[in-house]
């Protein structure tokens, strides 16, 4: 294989020159939720700091990308023995590496068929983490930090540092995992240790023993140099009983190593002043008659009302996942009661059939008032964050969070539970905080949200502090750059933490 030249960006021996990422899924090129924009996101933003960045995934049916340069070794029981590698360059400083190997990637979906995993789910991603290693390691200079994330990647850090003899090059390379959701734990029977090519010395409490099962989620979580999650409110929260799906205990004794940064957002995509999904762009300066011609067009496609009556009156607009994780419980506990709030509410999203068939039936008993889509729709996305006057996001818990972002860059005031990301994104407007950009509500409860709903829409009539509240969220700043400067500090201190473990 082909050996990378170094960065030509010279940078201060303190800060790492190279990261490797190792993810299951980058936009655009394979996409399930959020863990996809990470991993287009911010190693971009990391390259226009001058790193030299590497994104490891695999190369899934359909993908069509790079070039062939090369083949290595995997070795793996029962697997494969080799992958070819195909390499493009996607950004300044960042490339793409796909691992191709038909007999795990060239499926139909990407973890399996409905609502069950693919059988084989443990040893394609152990393929994945072994080949990335392979990989980094036959560079002519191996990455002074490897990324990886959530449980597909888990295995990572375990084959890095317990087959040290195997990676001699990668000795002084420091490793970080992110947790993107801990709901999601990589499970599998413990027969599998051997079939992952691991000693039965590592299934035990410290290792990947999980309730007497190979967790790889929890083998990133105990043999990475560093722990990462997506805010710093869900990296408290997940050290709870109530939030660490059993997980708390193992996260405790890592709390010194635990650092939660919030994700950003893709700014260009997401930019009321050049989205290319709405009528009329516009700016802070623009705002106010911006969001009322997407208002419109958005209550034309819901088929709501459009006249003067209509438009005067707040549209709250969610898109979701219909699912309990995601608050609908407590929302659509409320019933009849949304359609009398004194609002417009339009929801896009799916999940469970019977959150379907909610939205689906207050709209008909509702249809002046409540209008849903069931399914997905990128350009009606857009349009209702930039059309709502207010977004809804009462989720029982949120590792990040997304929508309330774009909802705050376009001028559309979030209403969200106090939980995770959305804790630390939204500041609740009160009389005790004159910086508010939203309305936050933290009991889990229908009563506790509605009252936040009913705040929000007492002081959508004054329209001079209302538009001071969206002038003052669109100023927000969260971009990947401003992520990335975060993870800079976090790859000094891993790096650091590396070459002590090395030293003794």
């Amino acid at each position: 294989m082909p050996k990378r030249r170094p960065s030509r960006v010279p940078k201060p021996d303190a800060v790492p020159r190279s990261v490797t990422f190792v993810g299951s899924e980058v936009l655009p090129f394979a996409k399930t939720g959020g863990l996809a924009d990470v991993l287009s996101g911010l190693p971009r933003a990391l390259g226009r700091l001058g790193y030299d960045v590497t994104v490891v995934m695999p190369r899934y049916k359909g993908i069509d990308a790079g070039v062939w340069t090369g083949r290595l070794r995997v070795p793996l029981p029962g697997s494969p023995p080799e992958a070819d590698i195909w390499e493009q360059e996607i950004a300044a400083n960042v490339r793409m590496t796909f691992i191709d190997c038909p007999t795990f990637y060239d499926r139909d979906t990407l973890y399996g068929e409905g609502n069950d995993d693919y059988a084989d789910n443990p040893r394609r991603f152990a393929f994945l983490a072994l080949a990335a290693l392979e990989y980094a390691a036959q560079q002519s200079h191996p990455p002074d930090v490897i990324h990886a994330h959530d449980w597909q990647c888990g295995l990572v850090p375990v084959y890095l540092r317990a087959r040290p003899g195997s990676f001699e090059t990668l000795a002084n390379t420091a490793t970080v995992f992110t947790i993107h959701n801990l709901a999601y734990q990589g499970l599998c029977a413990s027969d599998w240790m051997p079939r992952l090519g691991l000693d039965w010395s590592l299934f035990g409490l410290n290792g990947l023993e999980y309730w007497g099962r190979v967790s790889f989620l929890k083998g990133g979580i105990n043999f990475c140099d560093l722990v990462t999650t997506v805010s710093p409110t869900y990296a408290r929260e997940i050290q709870t009983p109530e939030y660490g799906f059993g997980f708390e205990g193992i996260l405790a004794r890592r709390s010194g190593d635990l650092v939660g940064i919030v994700n950003g957002i893709d700014a260009e995509c997401w930019n009321p002043s050049r989205d290319r999904h709405l009528p009329r762009p516009y700016t802070a300066s623009t705002v106010t008659a911006g969001k009322r011609e997407a208002k419109r067009v958005v209550l034309e496609r819901y088929g709501l009302a459009g006249d003067e009556q209509t438009l005067s009156r707040p549209l709250i607009g969610m898109i979701s996942r219909m699912v309990d994780q995601k608050g609908l419980d407590i929302l659509t506990a409320l019933g009849d009661e949304l359609a009398r709030l004194g609002a417009s509410l339009v929801v896009l999203g799916t999940g469970d059939g019977r959150y379907e068939n909610f939205w689906r039936d207050i709209a008909t008993r509702h249809p002046a008032k409540v209008g849903a889509r069931i399914g997905f729709d990128e350009s009606l996305a857009h349009l209702i964050e930039a059309g709502a006057d207010m977004f809804l996001m009462p989720s029982r818990f949120e590792p990040c969070g997304l929508n309330q972002m774009y909802s705050l860059r376009y001028g559309t005031v979030p209403i969200v539970r106090a939980t995770g990301g959305l804790d630390d994104t939204v500041r609740d407007v009160g009389p005790q905080n004159s910086e508010g950009n939203g309305f936050k509500f933290t009991p889990y409860s229908s009563a506790a949200l509605r009252g936040a709903v009913e705040r929000a829409l007492t002081a959508y009539p004054d329209r001079r502090t209302w538009k001071l509240l969206q002038a003052r969220g669109m100023r927000e700043d969260f971009s990947w750059d401003r992520s990335a400067d975060e993870y800079v500090k976090l790859y000094e201190r891993a790096i650091a933490s590396r070459r002590v473990a090395v030293m003794t």
